[in-house]
């Protein structure tokens, strides 16, 4: 009997150490994967907001140029439902790993001939159609991405832990954020405007090669997830998602899409339209800004798988809650702050804003899963994800610049975010909590692992 027992032990050691390996692999995988497609995404809304104006879209009047340069960066939110819709359907029918291989190759080739586009001087007009291309595939690889990768952390992972386990895809806007401002902000310093508006914007654009292969080498090493696994098995792949979506789980659509309207515009606000307005109405420079941005980044990357894992211990929707209700006060804190230029004022108000993004960000990956039904949640997810992003994040930096322009006042855009807020708030209202069935199925499948586990030992000992 002993030795039985210690046999059952150390194979219930090794699986789960195993099952540890295949965990901390996924979450890399989700984390990395993310990061390198929001670097690429990141990068083209920096250079949006600070230079392509006048590389593309060559005008007179700055403010034309720079809504022009928004309006393409609307272009990658408007692609997203598109890839939503081809990748969710695909990761429902054929599995997380092989679509979210397709949708990294396909944003980082986007991200890499950005980079070697010519400009408005050299072609003209075909400079700009050739950028909203390239824009447009990039947001189509990315609206495939979110979905697939939130379940390829969480689905590997406890149920009842999975605010901690997805938030590993929501680690990646920031970090990736902080890493292609880091380059950017570099690039800035080191290079005159000249060298820097000639081909150094360029260097950022071209390096997403390599990050894209490190990536790809993640991906390709990981196991298919065991919950689509089990989907498969049981021969249970929805033939035709988006209709049943549609039909069958419209109020979690639409909860799903509603909570992530708040946190879109938000973020906009304080790592994208911030550079524009600190340059133009409070006199500060594009470095201080992209300074600022990256440190409120790097604080995120504590911050939001803490707000994940804080989600597991409290209930998730009120957690939301408060971090909604946040976002639509402090925007009107934040611009009477700065209006004194302190770039020290500037870090602390952009810190505060990013931390309570996180306070919505890091949950928010399993908020929006958990309201759809496993076979059907990359699909569900996508489209959230997607429409979400159309609603909230295309606009914002169009209307922020229009407001400002409009009235000539930040308080435009405070209410502009405060209105954003309550549309979140109704989405949590209409959301639901986890599924304890979930668990129960996860306590089986380990129930029946132990059992498995213990008559293998038992049949080598009786031989």
């Amino acid at each position: 009997m002993h030795l039985v027992y210690n046999q059952y032990t150390c194979m219930t050691a090794q699986t789960d150490d195993l099952d540890r390996r295949s965990l901390r692999r996924a979450f890399l995988a989700s984390l990395s994967g993310t990061a390198l497609e929001w670097y690429d995404f990141a990068a083209y809304s920096v250079a949006a907001a600070t230079i392509f104006g006048q590389l593309f879209f060559p005008s007179s009047d700055q403010l034309a140029s720079t809504l022009a340069a928004f309006s393409t960066y609307a272009v990658g939110y408007l692609a997203r439902p598109l890839g939503g819709f081809i990748f969710g359907r695909l990761g429902d029918r054929l599995g997380r790993k092989r679509v979210l291989v397709t949708t990294l190759v396909l944003t980082g080739i986007s991200t890499f001939l950005i980079g070697a586009l010519p400009t408005h001087a050299a072609v003209g007009g075909f400079a700009a159609v050739l950028l909203i291309a390239l824009r447009f595939a990039q947001g189509v690889g990315i609206g495939g991405e979110w979905g697939g990768a939130v379940l390829l952390s969480s689905e590997f992972g406890d149920p009842r832990k999975r605010g901690f386990w997805a938030s590993a895809a929501q680690i990646g806007p920031p970090a990736g954020n902080l890493l292609a401002n880091g380059v950017l902000a570099g690039l800035a310093l080191t290079l005159t405007d000249a060298q820097f508006n000639s081909w150094g914007w360029r260097v950022a654009f071209l390096l997403s090669g390599a990050l894209v292969g490190f990536g790809l080498w993640i991906r390709l090493r990981l196991e298919e997830t065991p919950v689509f696994k089990r989907i498969a098995e049981r021969g249970e792949q929805p033939s035709a998602p988006i209709s049943e979506v549609f039909r069958d789980e419209r109020r979690a659509l639409v909860a799903a899409v509603l909570v992530r309207v708040c946190p879109d515009v938000l973020y906009a606000l304080f790592t994208v339209f911030v550079l524009t307005y600190i340059t133009t109405h409070v006199h500060m420079t594009r470095g201080q800004g992209l300074a600022a941005v990256m440190i409120g980044s790097a604080v995120q990357l504590v911050l939001i798988p803490a707000a994940g894992a804080l989600s597991d211990r409290v209930n998730r929707r009120k957690l939301y809650l408060v971090g909604t209700i946040a976002a639509g006060i402090w925007p009107f804190v934040f611009f009477p702050l700065i209006s004194g230029g302190s770039f020290a004022v500037l870090v602390i108000g952009i810190v505060i804003a990013l931390a309570i993004h996180s306070v919505m960000y890091g949950p928010q990956a399993a908020l929006v899963t958990e309201q759809f039904s496993p076979r059907l949640r990359y699909t569900g997810s996508s489209l959230a994800y997607t429409l979400a992003g159309v609603i909230g994040g295309a606009l914002a930096p169009l209307l922020f610049t229009a407001l400002l322009a409009g009235f000539g006042s930040w308080v435009a855009i405070a209410l502009y975010l405060a209105v954003t807020a309550v549309v979140s708030l109704v989405g949590v209202l209409l959301s639901k909590d986890p599924d304890e069935s979930e668990f129960a199925d996860v306590d089986t499948r380990l129930s029946s692992s132990t059992e498995g586990a213990t008559s293998s030992a038992g049949d080598r000992r009786s031989r």
